[in-house]
């Protein structure tokens, strides 16, 4: 049996649109969205332990390591499969936290399935998905492994086929708290609800963000890059921000855009140019 995995990509995801339909009783919000994989992402390294402790090997500016999402996922499985081993992990952390990439659930996802494989506890993408909707609700899609049409609070999803484009992203160089958004009074949460044959195939110009106008009155920044990017197209804000993104056909403008953003000498950006992928790159791990 292998005792480590090195280089585990996490992938970021961007929502090419995010409706809010409705709330439950419990206070979730129904959600309808459509997530796509990218080509950038943290990175994690992995090494059985025999004593059965898990621990971070490696610094997350302003995460404890007991709160970290990855060494809540490992001990997650390691309680829900009664394996007696544990694991050394580390992250090379560049998605930023507050972003609406999905870094953290993106990093606990890959720590599931790198550890269902090393541990051989067996689980199959189901069962991972089902321990991952625990940890938070973007987790089973990144278990799920492939770009997806999502319902629910986000666990319900259904493979989707998205365009092969080249997407820039500007980090603001704030945090949009997931949180804040959700509880504003302005946030409306009766968007009619779509089907997934109504989203086009050939474009993500489809639908809106429900939670960008709240969080650009909230964030100032975020709306500060929404019109800049608004220059190359349909810019939007990803998840509950604060990173917003703009789609491209052809790789050269997207690098012409990502160029001009970095002169815009505006310091507390961060630009960054990624492609569209179909699937995690983990996934043979769980098969298909």
């Amino acid at each position: 049996m292998a005792r480590t995995l090195n280089n585990c990509p996490a992938p970021a995801k961007i929502n090419l649109f995010l409706h809010v339909i409705g709330r439950r009783a419990d206070g979730y919000h129904l959600l309808q969205t459509a997530f796509q994989l990218l080509d950038r992402g943290d990175t994690l390294h992995f090494s059985v332990r025999g004593d059965g402790t898990i621990r971070r090997t490696t610094e997350v500016a302003g995460v404890a390591e007991a709160e970290d999402l990855v060494v809540r996922a490992a001990r997650l499985l390691q309680s829900a499969t009664g394996t007696s081993l544990g694991a050394d992990i580390g992250i090379d952390k560049i998605l930023p936290m507050g972003g609406g990439l999905g870094g953290g659930s993106s990093d606990a996802a890959t720590t599931l399935i790198a550890l269902n494989h090393l541990w051989e506890t067996g689980l199959d993408r189901r069962a991972l998905m089902g321990l991952g909707v625990k940890l938070g609700a973007d987790v089973p899609f990144f278990i799920f492994g492939t770009n997806a049409f999502a319902e629910g609070i986000g666990e319900e999803l259904t493979a989707l086929s998205t365009p092969k484009l080249w997407y820039i992203v500007i980090e603001p160089g704030i945090a949009a708290p997931t949180a804040a958004i959700f509880s504003d009074p302005e946030l409306t949460r009766d968007t009619k609800a779509v089907r997934i044959t109504d989203f086009p195939e050939a474009t993500n110009q489809f639908g809106k963000n429900d939670l960008q106008v709240v969080a650009t009155k909230l964030y100032p920044p975020i709306d500060e890059a929404l019109q800049w990017l608004r220059q190359y197209g349909d810019a939007r804000m990803t998840g509950s921000g604060a990173c917003v993104f703009c789609a491209f056909s052809q790789e050269n403008e997207a690098d012409e855009a990502l160029q001009a953003a970095r002169k815009t000498g505006r310091s507390s950006w961060k630009a960054w140019k990624a492609q569209a992928i179909e699937h995690h790159p983990l996934s043979h791990l769980l098969g298909r």
